[in-house]
């Protein structure tokens, strides 16, 4: 018997994934415990909705990445460090400052988990790092660390 998944069943398959279950399976199992559908036309015809409708979303969720992508590589980013009297820098830039930068001074709003660094910046001077925006969209942002001396 076909029937439509409607959540991970370790073992069996994935929610919204279409298999072949014995009748015993499906009948005393699956169904009493709302884990599947039976596969009938109706069933079929949500499930194709819900996997255009989700297509959808995932275009304009990677559309809307590429465009702030492109915007993000225009922007040169001035992160101010403190340094010491021979321009050593106390510390570093780590992703955390980089996103919260992003965001004080041209309100893009960038997850700190998504800045690929694998150690902070601990040199003056322009830097390129990566920001994972979407699957298969990275965007190229230069960082401009410049010293301070207090």
């Amino acid at each position: 018997m076909k029937v439509i998944l409607k959540a991970d069943i370790k073992g069996v398959g994935k929610k919204d994934e279409v298999i072949n279950a014995s009748d015993g399976y499906a009948r005393n199992y699956l169904f009493p415990k709302n884990l599947a559908v039976e596969a009938n036309s109706e069933n079929m015809s949500k499930l194709k909705a819900k996997q255009e409708s989700n297509a959808f979303k995932k275009s304009k969720e990677k559309e809307s990445a590429m465009e702030l992508a492109q915007k993000l590589e225009r922007i040169l980013l001035k992160v101010q460090v403190r340094t010491g009297e021979n321009g050593k820098i106390f510390g570093g830039v780590s992703s955390k400052e980089i996103a919260e930068n992003l965001n004080k001074d041209y309100k893009y709003v960038v997850d700190k988990k998504k800045i690929d660094l694998k150690e902070p910046i601990k040199e003056l001077g322009t830097k390129t790092v990566d920001i994972k925006l979407y699957e298969g969209v990275i965007a190229h942002l230069k960082v401009d660390v410049i010293g301070v001396s207090k």
